[in-house]
């Protein structure tokens, strides 16, 4: 005879800000990694001249590896709803993909 598990109860989930929560727009994400965390550097990208970008970085995320595989799990699956609403999302320019620094 197989016993079955009564389900388990999710907990109350309450979301709330903190005095310093701030919203803000970023068009640049950098993305650095370790052993131990991924760093998700947000900055605004502005064209200066034809022949400079400028990148101002205003708030760095520490995320452990596995809220980082989590993060990264929820985007997919907005973005594949996203395009399903309303289509292709089509990126204009693949920036060069470069090592990047390993703290």
């Amino acid at each position: 005879m197989s016993q079955q598990n009564p389900p388990v109860e999710q907990p109350k989930l309450t979301l709330t800000q903190t005095e310093s929560y701030r919203d803000g727009y970023a068009n640049s994400v950098q993305v650095r990694m370790s052993v131990w965390d991924f760093l998700l550097v947000f900055g605004t990208m502005t064209q200066e001249s034809p022949s400079e970008v400028a990148i101002k970085n205003f708030q760095g995320i520490y995320l452990s590896p596995q809220q980082a595989k989590a993060l990264w799990n929820v985007i997919g699956h907005n973005l594949a709803q996203y395009e399903q609403t309303f289509g292709h999302i089509a990126l204009e320019q693949q920036l060069p993909q470069t090592e990047g620094p390993v703290h």
